[in-house]
């Protein structure tokens, strides 16, 4: 987003300047010149928005997800239930390039399961809402050994920062 943002905002605040304080009077520019202009920067801004988020599909939680079921057999599963400030899990132990489908819901309020690599990277994060019929499910391969922390980061309560779980990888 800054990529987008900081040129946006010095051209903006260069604008206002010349306006402001350089040259106050109407402008004199040939208009078809700046309908050009504007022109050429709405499609610069598009195409590089465009390319962004093209660059960055395969990032995405589904797609990530639905790359891991495409191109693993073995895919452990495992059910996390989210409940007043703890999470019960089916399983904590996971093998290192192991594909893992994380089923998790919420037996009570707003939760979230979100896991973080042993060096604070979160690597990804699940919103759990009560009273669906399906969990939220997300599907992830350990790349690295080593103790995985679990946190939620919706706020869940009086006791919502003694939310947390580990799970280790082998």
């Amino acid at each position: 987003m800054l990529c987008l943002q900081i040129p946006f905002l010095v051209v903006f605040l260069y604008i206002i300047y010349r306006k402001g304080f350089a040259n106050p009077d109407p402008s004199d520019a040939d208009q078809r010149k700046l309908s050009r202009v504007d022109g050429l920067w709405v499609t610069f801004v598009i195409i590089l928005f465009l390319g962004i988020n093209i660059a960055s599909i395969e990032y995405m939680p589904p797609i990530s997800s639905a790359r891991a079921v495409s191109t693993q057999q073995n895919i452990r599963d495992v059910d996390v239930t989210a409940e007043s400030w703890s999470y019960e899990m089916s399983a904590r132990e996971f093998e290192v390039g192991q594909a893992v489908r994380f089923s998790a819901k919420s037996a009570d309020t707003m939760h979230s399961f979100a896991i973080y690599h042993p060096d604070g990277r979160m690597l990804f994060t699940m919103m759990l809402m009560p009273g669906l019929e399906t969990p939220a499910s997300i599907v992830h391969t350990f790349t690295e050994p080593g103790i995985y922390k679990v946190r939620c980061l919706e706020y869940c309560g009086a006791a919502h920062h003694e939310m947390r779980d580990e799970i280790v990888v082998k």
